[in-house]
């Protein structure tokens, strides 16, 4: 038994509790959750991939976005960008490695609830262990953050939904249904009017409760979020499994209510139930508008002109190749949701 799930235990014993708390503790708790013991991102040490750990290319794209941004709101002098779930730093460190036009107005802005991965991060940033309660000019930005937030697990059965809750069955930790709120349970009857017996989809409350918090930590800029995104009718088309997975070591892990707090929980974000961002697309789309093939043409030329010498420069030229066929493949990286909300 993990010791995780010996906390999840002790908290069943007076009684059931949400996905959404279970998750938590999985996930989040300082002691015992995967994200205070070993969970993280990166290469071969790591257990999943996300943007910023494929290379260098994708920070200076977001470096190219700041400066777009920037310029949009005047060139402020004081302009913050704050990396939200950021991990041990890598896109923070990419970014500076840029060197954006932006970059003597800019303050950089690492927001990480893990301790162990706070010590990680640059000596550049400032670290944090929340977002801020001032408001701010600059870009909040959240790469795989939303899918990793606790989610409600809800299910449509014998006429009406329920709560999919986690308890203690024989002395195993199951889910099993109870009864939902009348609040939720209209908003899970607009959200799908028309929906089978057996069909369950998440609540995305924290993800909700994130996304207002960071719109009004703004007091010019924007929001943006890149996810796994869908919407609530498309994620009831698939089963459970299809829209809440499991990752340990960069593999597929088991079933989210076993190996607690030794593998990463994530689900497919809901973007209906969000409010409407100001602009929505692709990952794919969005690299392109930033100039991802011009960085990429010229890594070959550089690669091209050095590779007898296969120094530093060279090698990371033609390593900008790979990075962008990861971060633009339709079917990976480059299929996530990119979600902008705007405060002028």
């Amino acid at each position: 038994m993990t010791p995780a799930e010996q906390v999840v235990r002790a908290r069943l014993a007076s009684g059931p509790i949400g996905f959404d708390v279970f998750m938590d503790i999985a996930l989040y708790d300082p002691d015992v959750g995967f994200y205070a013991t070993a969970g993280r991102a990166g290469g071969r040490a790591g257990d999943f991939i996300t943007n910023p750990e494929t290379g260098p290319l994708f920070g200076a794209l977001v470096g190219r976005y700041l400066d777009r941004v920037w310029h949009d709101l005047g060139e402020p002098g004081d302009f913050t960008f704050v990396d939200v779930g950021a991990g041990p730093g890598t896109l923070a460190r990419t970014v500076l490695a840029a060197e954006p036009d932006c970059l003597d107005s800019l303050q950089m802005v690492c927001v990480e609830v893990s301790a162990a991965q706070r010590a990680l991060h640059p000596d550049r940033v400032e670290t944090r262990a929340d977002l801020f309660d001032e408001p701010i000019t600059g870009v909040v930005f959240a790469n795989e953050l939303l899918d990793n937030l606790p989610v409600r697990v809800v299910e449509f059965a014998d006429s009406a939904w329920h709560e999919c809750c986690v308890d203690l069955v024989d002395e195993h930790v199951v889910m099993v249904p109870t009864t939902l709120d009348q609040r939720s349970r209209e908003r899970c009857e607009a959200l799908l009017p028309d929906v089978e017996a057996g069909t369950r989809v998440p609540l995305v409350d924290a993800a909700g409760s994130w996304l207002e918090r960071a719109r009004s930590a703004l007091e010019r800029g924007r929001v943006v979020v890149l996810d796994y995104g869908a919407t609530t009718p498309e994620l009831a088309d698939r089963t459970m499994g299809g829209w809440l997975r499991t990752y340990r070591g960069h593999e597929r892990g088991s079933d989210p209510l076993t190996a607690i707090g030794e593998q990463d929980i994530t689900t497919d974000v809901p973007v209906d139930q969000l409010p409407p961002p100001d602009r929505q697309t692709t990952q794919a789309e969005w690299l392109a508008e930033l100039g991802i093939d011009d960085l990429v043409d010229e890594g070959r030329r550089i690669w091209s002109e050095r590779a007898g010498v296969g120094d530093l420069e060279a090698l990371k030229a033609r390593s900008r190749i790979n990075e962008a066929d990861a971060l633009i493949d339709p079917t990976g990286l480059g299929g996530f949701s990119v979600l902008e909300w705007k405060t002028e």
